[in-house]
């Protein structure tokens, strides 16, 4: 199969030399071209469980922190919350053509260049696919988020993430992984919330300064209207895109919307999606009932949500994010819970 065709959305990255199969030692010969694949930045603490690194960098000087990280290069670092998503994201490029990549993955940290040592070693340790990075040595990431041509940036930080977001790129901030989770293997299994993350806070909006029955007479009103593109909508049209042009049988995707409408207000949801071409592997419609049981029967590698409400019970189960509303943005914000969110990274 080539995926190297013309199309819209990113796709497949494409090799100055097609001699050159896909691999972990052939990746530095390969000359990609970042704006023509699916680009997943993410920072250190993402990725691994940074958690004690960071109560360091926050309590102690900046020498304090660098001689801990010196004394523990060799010490592997256990994963972190969006670890699993990023391994299966990795795997896709097996399907890739020869001397093409679907997936690129770039660490995306405020550290500096020295401490990126015990990063990679432990990311030769688990054998991720990941050769790029960049450490702005304490500098804001949102300048390079462009350079690197992301999709979607993931971290812990709020500060990093709302930079993202008021950059115009797709980006949430991970909460703290969930104990006992066990993830299934050989398949991306991504589920998003729908208003305020693929879809406009349009919508939102009415509800919260109207009520419910407002909201409800405005989406049967308009469910022939498809609802505007919200942050998610390129990143979910970017997968849904390379989920069709890979066999069926053996798809590496399965996608889900998880959200709080229900009937009547689903349809202008199914509708908008039929307008964009994407066929979602399964939808739930709640009604406002708690989406933590659903994730968890889904097996969701990462689950986006812009409210509070539903990722305290969520992220106790799957891997979650809180996808922020960009600053221009009329919806007020929910009070944070700490518990949920952090509120900085390394």
């Amino acid at each position: 199969m080539t995926i190297a065709k013309a199309r819209q959305t990113p796709r497949s990255c494409a090799s100055d030399d097609s001699s050159f199969t896909v691999n972990r030692a052939a990746n530095t010969a390969l000359k990609p071209n970042l704006d023509s694949c699916l680009v997943i930045g993410i920072s250190s603490r993402a990725l691994f469980d940074l958690e004690e690194d960071n109560r360091i960098f926050e309590n102690e000087c900046v020498a304090v922190y660098r001689r801990y990280q010196r004394q523990h290069e060799q010490q592997i670092l256990r994963p972190g919350t969006a670890f699993h998503v990023v391994r299966e994201l990795l795997a896709v490029n097996q399907y890739a053509s020869e001397g093409q990549r679907l997936v690129e993955v770039v660490i995306m940290s405020r550290n500096s260049p020295d401490t990126g040592v015990r990063i990679f070693h432990s990311i030769e340790h688990y054998d991720l696919d990941i050769t790029r990075a960049a450490f702005a040595g304490g500098e804001g990431l949102d300048a390079y988020l462009d350079a690197f041509s992301v999709d979607l940036f993931l971290s812990r930080s709020e500060e990093d993430v709302q930079a993202a977001v008021n950059a115009g790129v797709a980006a949430a901030v991970l909460c703290q992984q969930p104990e006992h989770y066990e993830p299934i293997h050989d398949q991306v299994r991504i589920a998003f919330d729908g208003d305020a993350v693929l879809f406009s806070d349009e919508s939102e909006r009415i509800y919260q300064e109207q009520g419910l029955n407002a909201f409800t007479s405005h989406e049967t009103l308009h469910r022939l209207d498809p609802l505007a593109e919200g942050p998610f909508a390129k990143l979910l049209k970017t997968i849904a895109w390379i989920q069709n042009n890979l066999p069926r049988q053996a798809n590496p995707f399965r996608l889900a919307l998880v959200t709080a409408r229900s009937s009547p207000a689903h349809a202008r949801v199914l509708y908008t999606l039929r307008h964009w071409g994407v066929d979602l592997d399964e939808a739930f419609f709640l009604g406002g009932i708690s989406k933590d049981k659903v994730l968890k029967a889904f097996r969701a590698h990462l689950f986006f949500d812009d409210q509070d409400s539903h990722l305290c019970d969520a992220s106790k189960v799957v891997p979650a994010a809180k996808v922020p509303y960009r600053q221009s943005s009329d919806v007020p914000y929910e009070e944070e819970n700490i518990s949920c969110v952090p509120s900085s990274d390394v």
